[in-house]
């Protein structure tokens, strides 16, 4: 581990996590990349049985607001998640070693860190409103939009609710 970095893990926090591409090259710039990425994050979240909060996928680096995995670490977690997107790409390396971290503790946090992820592409230029940018979890909240990743809200505690309900 890189001296001085500390972790805060198995608090049962949310994690506001951020990557870079490779030197912040924008691999990430082209529709079929992003969405490849969703793709990937909705099967590593499904794998190690974390909650997607919110994310957006931006050129050069990607925002996740997440729970811990119930399988393992959160970095064995974005590990796998960072393979299997560099797997499918040709660009090589794609990913910058490491992530940031940063634990959310309080329900203002995480407001404050969902709003920062999806304002993003908002205020890097990419779009005039969030609901313009298409790979990012702000359409599942403004309309409850199901996606390739799923986001846990109350949308989707609800709708998880009901289908129980008619299952028994």
């Amino acid at each position: 581990m890189t001296r001085g970095l500390v972790r805060y893990q198995l608090e049962d926090h949310l994690h506001f996590v951020t990557f870079s591409c490779f030197h912040r090259q924008p691999y990430l710039v082209c529709p079929a990349s992003k969405s490849l990425f969703e793709t990937a994050l909705e099967v590593t979240r499904s794998q190690y049985d974390f909650r997607v909060i919110g994310y957006v996928v931006m050129p050069e680096h990607v925002h996740l607001l997440m729970s811990e995995p119930v399988f393992g670490l959160l970095g064995n977690a974005l590990k796998s998640l960072k393979v299997s997107v560099s797997k499918r790409s040709i660009q090589r390396p794609f990913w910058q070693p490491r992530y940031y971290d940063f634990n959310v503790y309080s329900a203002p946090k995480r407001i404050e860190k969902l709003r920062y992820i999806h304002r993003n592409p908002v205020n890097r230029g990419f779009a005039d409103k969030p609901e313009q940018w298409q790979w990012s979890s702000f359409r599942h909240y403004a309309t409850g939009r199901i996606g390739i990743v799923e986001i846990e809200s109350e949308r989707t505690a609800r709708r998880r609710e009901a289908l129980t309900l008619l299952n028994k």
